[in-house]
């Protein structure tokens, strides 16, 4: 950060440069330049802000169920602004009202009891720390079984400090032969369904539950695209399952989007299938 104080008509103004990747911008923004905005441009009045993060729901239909609940307070001064990413939606609740704390503070009850099972957390958290941290206190295990995502839900885990204490391995089958002979999946299977099928998704899973001995694992199987797909399989098929002592389950889902998205999206709803599934206790 470069600040650099001069006077425009008489008043006291700052040109401030940052960088541009955010993983740059963002501890810079946070560390310099908002202790500068607090001295020199404080509010007149205080502010009070809660964001709370869902995934499993798209921006429109968390708005329906948000809004009109919240419209008692929207009209006492609460702010309402819905932040949509891939596979994910923010819900940030503001106010600089005389009361506006008490406000943010119920409209943040009300969006929890609206939200409640697609709420995963708070402010700044991300999906993978409220998963690492579940397992921690669960003292539970976890491996993975990726083909489509090629490996980008173990870096979203081992990006957690602490994830060592609860990921176990991880298998980027992305052949058939590789499924095959790593995780133990029938050939047959694979010939009769195809690899982007739910069975082989589940073959996935148990393989890798069984070769890693964990509690959970986890397993994606799909069609990136551009091409690949067929008219029972569109590009964007994908098949997501998870594996525990309680056996094994998979969901299908389809995310027709450019192949970076399609994973990152995929990525997050195999995170969300583990969420859940720690959250009702059917592992």
């Amino acid at each position: 950060v470069n600040p650099n104080s001069f006077r425009k008509n008489g008043a006291a103004s700052w040109l401030v440069m940052l960088p541009g990747p955010p993983r740059e911008l963002r501890p810079m923004f946070r560390e310099a330049v908002l202790p500068l905005i607090r001295k020199n441009l404080a509010l007149p009045a205080a502010f009070t802000c809660r964001t709370l993060r869902t995934t499993g729901l798209g921006e429109s239909l968390v708005e329906q169920l948000v809004a009109p609940a919240l419209e008692s307070l929207t009209n006492k001064g609460l702010d309402i602004g819905y932040c949509a990413r891939p596979g994910q939606v923010d819900v940030r609740l503001s106010s600089s009202a005389s009361d506006g704390g008490a406000l943010v503070k119920e409209g943040e009850q009300l969006t929890r009891d609206l939200l409640k099972k697609y709420l995963y957390g708070i402010e700044d958290e991300e999906l993978e720390t409220s998963i690492v941290l579940q397992l921690r206190q669960r003292k539970e295990t976890l491996c993975l079984a990726e083909s489509c995502t090629g490996g980008g839900i173990a870096n979203r885990i081992t990006n957690i400090p602490g994830a060592s204490a609860v990921f176990l391995a991880g298998w980027v089958t992305y052949s058939n032969e590789a499924k095959q002979r790593f995780l133990g999946v029938p050939a047959e299977l694979v010939a009769t369904h195809g690899a982007v099928s739910e069975p082989v998704a589940a073959a996935m899973a148990q393989g890798a539950l069984t070769q890693a001995c964990a509690d959970y694992a986890l397993s994606v199987t799909g069609i990136a695209g551009p091409d690949g797909g067929t008219a029972d399989k569109p590009v964007g098929t994908v098949f997501i399952g998870i594996a525990s002592q309680s056996g094994v389950r998979v969901e299908k889902h389809f995310n027709p989007y450019d192949r970076e998205t399609f994973k990152d999206v995929t990525a997050s709803q195999a995170l969300d299938l583990l969420r859940r599934t720690l959250r009702d206790g059917s592992g």
